[in-house]
């Protein structure tokens, strides 16, 4: 039960209509006070119809493709929770000057509203919500017909569906239920709310029970709810499948629209369903008592309301779920809760005789969950839509309370009368500061101690006696002459006198002074300004005047800021004293909202109280997370994301977080352990068929293994040999050997040979060979040394050269020097033969002990790997010069992830990641700008074309960019190419592309940073040592020819 809801009790009406008028004027934006008291009249003091009233009698009547595209019930639309309402039949149009229509209005609602109630025994709001969850169910079976691949679907591997160790589980999307896996995972993580769900029992008697509408709800949905936080407890699944407890929801309300409501009722509600399934239990357990309920002492305050309507006192204690806050114009929580805890005219609340009307809220009670909710959606009166508030707001992981709670109000009254006289001194000293920065009377304003320092430096430059216009004069010739040093060659260029042409020929013009084709400046001029004539009196006295004003503006300037801070100081620690920081708030969970007011997605922060870390809750994905990206996500301002719910916890009531204890030995309970007996085996069930699942799965494997192994022992027929390849084709393989790299070695090799054999003929083959292995070693460590321009990297010349620069074992390059000498491409004379064998004997002497084989395989085959990543890059490249964007972004993106594998190695195993990032980025948002036109296009084929290359390329590439936070660049271009999909949101559109849009728009704002699986790698070409480097270097010789694009 949220505070508006409270003010709206029998009795409260007249007492709080001034809360009710200030909550109407903030909701539509309507000054008229009459109008506001007419509304909230008319409506029986119902809040929710008064703002229905007025924002349809004051907003523009849509047009049928914008009523269109508020409808919330469309196929495809899984991640997206919209806001507004279909067209209906019975429509009465509210835009024009006629009251009746409005009267006519209001009766038709209210008789609409009591009908419903009459026959259902369901509320309008509670109708809403099975709308919404309705929609979601459809939706989730929808999904099952489509023949386009989901990007979340369950993989058919159950490997990869398998829970690691005790990671927490997570709750898959089943269609518009974001909202419900943030919300359930936040209070699931409340031990002590887990513990309350877990060990509730249904009512003994509840047979007995009259079978109304809230029983026939509530006692079903608490089943579900302790099944489902039982598997999230103890289930050896990733995730789990929340559509049984989503299904009892639904099937608690019957309606045929589809209208969806904002997520915060949907809080509400639940705390609401949950409070009446303890109530029942509370109450058949009482004892003459009156029952306690646990949802109301664990998330249920109570704050007192005292102040002044029309010069009446009032005072009244009320009661508070979630607590609403409004963020436009603040900064942080504590001005938000400062505005909230005050209503109009504080000092008439202690004048005797005021007509004024104000109120002051003091807590009395707080719960040990405190929720506030975060008004961070507004409506929009000129497009008569509501729209998000991306507003930055701060918020702190320790909030004291102190300040806002009853016993502490006189002091708090005394602090704030002192915030606000200092805060009336800072704006006057900042007003004086901001005079000493921004000197001047003119458009441009300068700090004033700059402008005395300028002053100053003119005041001691070098006096002339001329004027720099005289200067320029003296240094050029007579008008219509030219200058007596001119050659005759340059005069027969220069044309006739100019007696003979027009006053603006090319030959007065050529004599004039240019300073960037003139090699010499006229010894004359100045090169700064400076005065005329001062005498050395004058310019004692000015400079004496002009240091020693600077010296006062830089000390009063000094003087200003030192004494602006120390009243921000002051301000800060107001409430730090002791008495002050007694009432501890930790957060506990922060719900976020990604996307604009009338779709986006939900995910939630979570801190983990034992670990003492943040979580990112989103959907099937729970990963570790920080403060810091918390902050990024949630305070808003950066992007379309911010929190709409912050969920903090009394941080001395350890009972919320701590373990539960086995009453008999002492031991803390975990995992299984925790549950009781019916949900123990509830659990164990579904681990039983998660298991046969595994099972089955590697007993298809095995048997699709052992029939490739018997096909495998069929004698074939002799493959006919392949054809020729044409020129300009290179052949393709999947992986070149080390032989295939050896064979380029050969011609390296035989020059050391004979560069050894000139140097020692008369000595033996083995003499030769450790020579020319020295020379060969000698000219590549030259190599490695060396600082070559991006286009020539020595590294794709031999494998050596790489493994010096990466520091590889002494052992592993000698045996790689063998290796080249002992191949048998050196076999063609008798020379290299002698020395091939020596080399070969010389491999065969080595001992397993003295070079690990594991390891030099493994530096062969990270080699290997350098150069299939570069001739991914490279055809990549290639790719993307072609403007062939489709092409070049797959090649890109193995380039990118198989760099990043190669550079956590060291930074020389690699490629310049940023290089790679910067073109697979631009790949990206290239092909978004196409789609994106493929979509404006309005053709069905077109459109559909664009989609494609959205879903097929664009969403699977985004989480390669999210999973690295550090590159900034990346997330921005995230951003834009999602801000560009949703800027169609508030257009006018057909309704066939308004679906496709609705149905697409969930998947580009999916935040879960979990890569999806992608297609196999391209095929590469096998290139020769030498045709790789000719073609590397001719591409990145073209790009550095090209414009960085802000590289």
């Amino acid at each position: 039960m949220t505070v508006e809801q409270n003010v709206l009790q029998p009795g409260g009406a007249a007492k709080h209509q001034q809360t009710f008028l200030n909550q109407l004027r903030e909701i539509t934006g309507i000054n008229d006070i009459q109008v506001l008291q007419q509304a909230l009249k008319d409506s029986n003091g119902n809040l929710e119809l008064a703002v229905a009233f007025l924002t349809a009698k004051n907003a523009k009547v849509p047009q049928l493709e914008e009523a269109t595209y508020y409808q919330t019930a469309l196929p495809g639309n899984d991640r997206y929770i919209s806001v507004g309402s279909q067209a209906d039949t019975n429509v009465i149009d509210l835009t024009g000057d006629d009251k009746d229509d409005l009267q006519r209005a209001i009766a038709l609602s209210l008789e609409e509203s009591n009908r419903a109630f009459r026959e259902t025994g369901i509320t309008d709001e509670e109708q809403a919500i099975s709308r919404v969850l309705e929609a979601s169910i459809a939706e989730n079976k929808a999904s099952l017909k489509r023949t386009h691949p989901e990007v979340w679907s369950d993989s058919p591997n159950p490997y990869d569906r398998k829970r690691q160790d005790n990671c927490p589980v997570g709750l898959k999307n089943v269609g518009n239920t974001c909202w419900f896996s943030a919300v359930i995972q936040s209070l699931f993580n409340l031990l002590e709310f887990r513990r309350l769900v877990l060990n509730f029992n249904p009512p003994a008697n509840a047979q007995d029970l009259p079978r109304n509408q809230k029983e026939h709800r509530n006692l079903p949905f608490m089943r579900e709810l302790r099944y489902l936080f039982a598997l999230l407890v103890g289930s050896k699944r990733k995730y789990v499948d929340p559509s049984r407890a989503v299904e009892i929801l639904k099937d608690a309300f019957k309606s045929n629209d589809s209208q969806q409501q904002d997520v915060s009722e949907f809080t509400h509600k639940l705390l609401d369903w949950l409070e009446d399934a303890f109530q029942i239990k509370a109450e058949e357990e009482r004892d003459g008592e009156k029952p306690k309920n646990p949802m109301v002492e664990l998330f249920y305050g109570r704050f007192l309301a005292v102040g002044v309507l029309e010069g009446k006192k009032f005072e009244n204690t009320e009661m508070f779920g979630q607590y609403p806050l409004q963020v436009n114009g603040f900064k942080d929580l504590h001005e938000c809760l400062e505005a909230a805890m005050i209503e109009g005219e504080i000092e008439s609340l202690h004048s005797e005789n005021s007509a004024k009307s104000g109120q002051e809220h003091w807590f009395t009670e707080l719960p040990p969950v405190l929720t506030f909710e975060l008004s961070r959606f507004e409506f929009n009166q000129a497009l008569g839509r509501p729209e998000k508030i991306h507003n930055k707001l701060e918020f702190p992981p320790i909030l004291y309370l102190d300040r806002y709670m009853h016993k502490n109000r006189e002091i708090t009254r005394i602090k704030r009368d002192e915030i606000k006289r200092l805060k009336e001194y800072l704006t006057v000293l900042q007003q004086r500061l901001e005079r000493y920065l921004s000197y001047g009377s003119g458009p441009k304003r300068f700090p004033l101690v700059d402008v005395l320092q300028y002053a100053l430096e003119f005041a001691s430059s070098k006096p002339v006696c001329t004027s720099p216009v005289d200067d320029l004069g003296a240094s050029a010739p007579a008008s219509g002459t030219l200058p007596a040093q001119t050659s005759p060659s340059t005069i027969e260029q220069q044309g006739p006198s100019s007696s003979d042409v027009p006053s603006t020929s090319p030959v007065q013009r050529s004599v004039i002074h240019k300073p960037f084709t003139q090699s010499r400046i006229p010894p004359d001029l100045p090169m700064h300004p400076a005065p005329r004539h001062i005498t050395e009196e004058e310019l004692s006295v000015l400079e004496g005047c002009l240091h020693r004003w600077r010296t006062e503006v830089e000390n009063d300037t000094r003087d200003l800021q030192e004494s602006i801070s120390r009243i921000h100081r002051t301000i800060e620690l107001m409430y730090s004293d002791k008495t002050m920081v007694q009432v501890p708030y930790r957060l506990h969970a922060v719900l976020v909202h990604e996307g604009q007011a009338n779709a986006g997605h939900y995910w939630a922060y979570i801190y983990d109280h034992h670990q003492n870390r943040w979580m990112k809750y989103n959907d099937i994905s729970v990963t570790k997370s920080t403060w810091e990206e918390l902050e990024r996500d949630s305070f808003g301002g950066y992007r379309n994301a911010s929190a709409y719910c912050l969920m903090y916890i009394n941080d001395k009531e350890q009972y919320l977080i701590q373990d539960e204890f086995n009453k008999e030995t002492g031991q803390i309970l975990v995992g299984m352990d925790t549950l009781p007996s019916d949900l123990r085996d509830y659990v164990k069930e579904d681990n039983k068929r998660f298991e046969k699942e595994l099972e089955e799965w590697d007993a298809e494997l095995a048997q699709k293994a052992q029939q490739e192994k018997l096909l495998s022992q069929i004698p074939r027929a002799p493959a006919p040999s392949p054809a020729p390849v044409q020129a300009g084709e290179p052949e393709y393989l999947e992986q070149p050997s080390r032989t295939d790299i050896s064979k380029h070695l050969k011609e390296d090799s035989v020059q050391a040979i004979n560069k050894a054999l000139s140097e020692q003929e008369d000595r033996g083959p083995e003499a030769i060979m450790d020579t020319a292995i020295k020379l060969e070693y000698t000219r590549l460590l030259k190599l490695a040394q060396e600082d070559p321009p991006p286009e020539c990297d020595y590294r794709l010349r031999h494998a050596i050269v790489y493994f010096i620069q990466n520091q590889a074992p002494k052992k592993i390059i000698e045996r790689t020097l063998l290796e080249q000498f002992g191949d048998h491409n050196l076999s063609f004379d008798e020379r290299c033969r002698n020395i091939m064998k020596v080399a070969q004997a010389k491999l065969e002497m080595i001992k397993p002990d003295e070079v690990n084989m594991e390891e030099y395989e493994r530096w062969h085959q990270d080699y290997r790997n350098f150069r299939e990543t570069t001739m991914f890059l490279m055809v990549g490249l290639e790719f993307f010069q072609k403007k062939s964007y489709m092409e070049a972004l797959l090649y890109l993106i193995y380039a990118y992830q198989n760099n990043k594998e190669l550079l956590s190695k060291g930074p020389y195993r690699g490629h310049d990641e940023e290089l790679i990032s910067h073109y697979r980025r631009e790949c990206l948002l290239k092909l978004n700008e196409h789609a994106a036109a493929l979509f404006e296009s309005g053709d069905d084929q077109e459109v559909n074309n664009g989609l494609i290359i959205m879903n097929e390329l664009i969403v699977p590439c985004l989480p390669l960019l999210l999973v690295d936070e550090m590159e900034e660049k990346d997330i921005v271009a995230v951003e834009d190419m999602r801000n560009r999909w949703c800027s169609y949101l508030g257009q006018e559109m057909e309704p066939n592309l308004q679906e496709k849009l609705t149905d697409f728009l969930p998947k580009l704002l999916d935040c879960s940073t979990e890569i999806k699986g992608f297609n196999d790698p391209p095929k590469l070409p096998s290139y020769s040592t030498h045709e790789l480097c000719e073609r590397y270097a001719r591409i990145m010789l073209s790009l550095s020819r090209t414009p960085a694009d802000g590289r």
